[in-house]
């Protein structure tokens, strides 16, 4: 990987479109009370967790949250890794009849997607699934599409979105980043 890399999002840009986001959900649910945000591992589980926490101060009441780990779903694992990270899946609430967000970092070809829904049901059948992301990008496989958007990018097919948090030990941003 080169060190060419460009911002498309600084941290007040994240943080805005976060909020953004936030109140979006909130002018498209009938009640926050059957609410529930899961964020898919890795990054989209701090996105959620945010936008749970400003969801949360808006409308003055707790929000079911969890982490979903989609690694054994993917149609693609055996290629990225022959022995993949698995990482915890934690939904301690039922997902029963719940209007469910799900949040990611970057919708791309919408595997990930395709798959979180999977490993969803496997936990019950929600009323409904709507995709939150920080960063939609061309280049879908699938039909999926985004319910709530942060931002378009337009990357080209040599680059890469990398989303950096800092609740991992970096600065918040989004980067467009130069593959070698």
């Amino acid at each position: 990987m080169s060190n060419e890399s460009r911002v498309i999002l600084t941290a007040q840009e994240m943080g805005l479109a976060l909020q953004r986001i936030a109140l979006q959900i909130l002018e498209h649910i009938p009640s926050a009370s059957d609410l529930a945000i899961v964020g898919i591992h890795t990054c989209g589980v701090d996105l959620a967790e945010r936008i749970r926490k400003i969801i949360q101060e808006q409308e003055g009441t707790e929000i079911s949250y969890g982490s979903l780990d989609i690694t054994l779903y993917r149609d693609d694992w055996s290629l990225i890794s022959q022995n993949p990270v698995v990482r915890t899946t934690d939904i301690p609430f039922s997902v029963e009849g719940r209007r469910l967000i799900l949040v990611d970092d970057v919708l791309f070809t919408g595997r990930t997607i395709r798959a979180a829904m999977e490993a969803i049901m496997d936990y019950g059948r929600p009323h409904s699934i709507q995709l939150a992301v920080l960063v939609d990008r061309s280049g879908r496989e699938l039909p999926i599409q985004a319910d709530y958007i942060g931002m378009q990018a337009t990357v080209l097919p040599d680059e890469h979105i990398q989303v950096l948090l800092k609740e991992h030990g970096g600065h918040d941003q989004v980067v467009i980043q130069r593959k070698s």
